[in-house]
């Protein structure tokens, strides 16, 4: 709108004020505000209802447990953080946010293996062994899976724990090149592959995977708009069957507080014009307790 029609939303911190900080704070009155501003202006059309051909797509959560290793490392790391962000000011934790980032990552780390950064971990996951039935059950079934996460690390991890089980398994990261990916991409479709494990950065874009009909979400990201793109690798023209999507969040964890932020961004998207709303870059010390709170 600032491009289309300058001043038309006010300057961003006007904007900011009177529209974003309300709306995401609840506030119906300013949502319906922004609506009636922008809803003349907006056409927006849906996949299902351009390509009316395309199969269903059934998205779930599968909740797992942390191993008691797993739980013991995770609270500690937990309580670390919250106990430093009630001992700062939001001024401090402003300032921090590189550290603070940092440290969401380790627990999210931790919900995936505490493998991805200790040296010696041997209590196992919660997390790995449930993809592993996953894609134990979709071999057996003969359905081509794909499974995305952040982590470059994890999926080396599973990629290995994948052909120690003898499956027939391919690796998309983003150092690959074009080649590269071309060929595992037409090894994939020509069905020489049980399981395409792909970062979630270098499957976002540009690849035809419908030979899959499963897809597993190993981690939640902030993002929900990033995931749907990375599920669309397979659920898009070509595809004529169902799409099962599997999201694994590990329980009373910050995966539960990050998938209620996403549906919380989502709500709101749809309401206003997207559904593709992406998780803001500098998060507010209230927000970090909030999901450090809400998931102990």
């Amino acid at each position: 709108f600032d491009f289309l029609m300058p001043g038309y939303l006010y300057p961003y911190a006007q904007f900011r004020t009177q529209l974003e900080t309300p709306i995401s704070e609840g506030d119906t009155a300013a949502l319906t505000r922004l609506q009636r501003m922008t809803g003349p202006f907006i056409l927006r059309r849906k996949k299902e209802n351009v390509l009316r051909e395309l199969p269903e797509k059934i998205s779930t959560i599968r909740y797992v447990e942390l191993t008691p290793e797993q739980r013991l490392l995770y609270r500690a790391q937990e309580q670390q953080l919250r106990q430093h962000l009630l001992a700062s000011s939001s001024q401090e934790v402003s300032r921090e946010q590189i550290q603070v980032l940092a440290a969401l990552t380790r627990l999210r780390q931790l919900c995936c293996t505490p493998e991805l950064y200790l040296e010696g971990y041997h209590g196992g996951s919660g997390k790995v062994d449930a993809c592993m039935e996953l894609l134990d059950e979709a071999r057996e079934a003969e359905h081509p899976t794909l499974v995305f996460s952040q982590f470059t690390t994890m999926l080396e991890a599973l990629y290995a724990e994948a052909q120690r089980r003898g499956m027939r398994c391919l690796y998309l990261s983003g150092k690959d090149s074009k080649e590269k990916r071309r060929d595992m991409v037409d090894t994939f479709q020509s069905g020489g592959c049980d399981v395409f494990f792909l970062s979630l950065k270098a499957g976002g874009t540009g690849l035809n995977l419908t030979a899959a009909d499963h897809v597993i979400h190993f981690d939640p990201w902030w993002n929900a708009a990033a995931e749907d793109q990375a599920t669309d690798r397979a659920h898009r023209i070509g595809q004529d069957r169902t799409v099962f999507v599997t999201k694994l969040v590990t329980r009373n964890t910050i995966e539960e507080r990050i998938v209620a932020l996403q549906d919380a961004k989502r709500e709101i998207s749809e309401q206003v014009i997207s559904g593709e709303e992406a998780f803001e870059g500098h998060i507010t010390r209230e927000l970090l307790l909030e999901l450090l709170s809400e998931a102990g």
